[in-house]
């Protein structure tokens, strides 16, 4: 689809939610901070709309930029979101907002290898070894890419060191970094009521900030960094947000963008 076509049904679209919503041009524009002109422009396919904007206008409709952009249900064309990133980096609590953010299901890779199994992570650890969490966790993350529609995937910490698997997961999915310093990764996890990282072991901080140091060019593989640290929870989530928009309309047809990563400020 060229960029024509792709303004063009987005202006229809934007014309069919207002409409929905029994919006008015000016009602329209006091909520999305778009001038009625420019939004004449946009509904009539001549209105060549950034990301941001995209994104204000929709949430005045009441949808998402994605699914002003896809369709109906706004999921046809979104890719499968995955997060990476040590325990603590924030993939549970901004993958579950980002997912109702974009409407589409929240899948924790881990929570679906216990369930396939029968045991908690650490029993499958204790009693089968890494190998076999390993096995499973390839096996079940092709089954996921290969039968499940659009989706945010929070994936294990340790994804990375798997050749396998993280090779296949650049290839079918959109992977997000989520980075964050140290001690942060910290105290989100105390602060989930998790104290075990520090018990008995004097050198947890040190152990974390080498293992961070380890995996950090792994990590930095992925499309996309976004630093939770800088960013916050909601700054994160929108940031994510809108890099999935590009990626909707890149697998449109339309010409795509350069991969832009989100780094902490120099």
């Amino acid at each position: 689809m060229d960029g024509h076509r792709l303004l063009s049904d987005l202006g229809r679209r934007v014309r069919e939610a207002r409409a929905r919503r029994g919006l008015s041009l000016r009602e329209l524009a006091a909520r999305s901070g778009l001038s009625a002109r420019f939004l004449v422009q946009v509904e009539s396919g001549d209105g060549n709309i950034s990301v941001r904007r995209l994104d204000e206008l929709a949430r005045a409709l009441g949808t998402t930029a994605p699914a002003l952009l896809a369709g109906a249900d706004g999921k046809a064309d979104l890719p499968v979101i995955a997060l990476l990133g040590l325990r603590g980096a924030g993939k549970t609590t901004i993958g579950r907002r980002l997912a109702r953010r974009l409407r589409v299901p929240f899948v924790e890779l881990d929570r679906r290898i216990e369930q396939a199994s029968g045991l908690p992570l650490a029993e499958i650890f204790r009693l089968h070894g890494e190998a076999y969490y390993r096995r499973l966790e390839q096996e079940l993350l092709a089954r996921i890419l290969d039968e499940e529609g659009p989706l945010v995937l929070a994936t294990g910490g340790g994804l990375v060191n798997s050749p396998e698997s993280y090779s296949l997961l650049r290839q079918r999915a959109v992977t997000v970094w989520l980075r964050a310093r140290p001690e942060d990764h910290w105290s989100r996890v105390i602060q989930q009521g998790d104290r075990r990282p520090m018990e008995a072991r004097p050198q947890a901080m040190a152990e974390l900030r080498r293992l961070l140091a380890a995996r950090e060019p792994l990590y930095a593989q992925a499309v996309h960094t976004v630093d939770t640290s800088r960013l916050g929870v909601e700054g994160s989530v929108r940031t994510i947000g809108q890099m999935t928009v590009i990626a909707a309309t890149g697998r449109r047809g339309a010409r795509r963008r350069p991969s832009s990563r989100t780094r902490p400020a120099p």
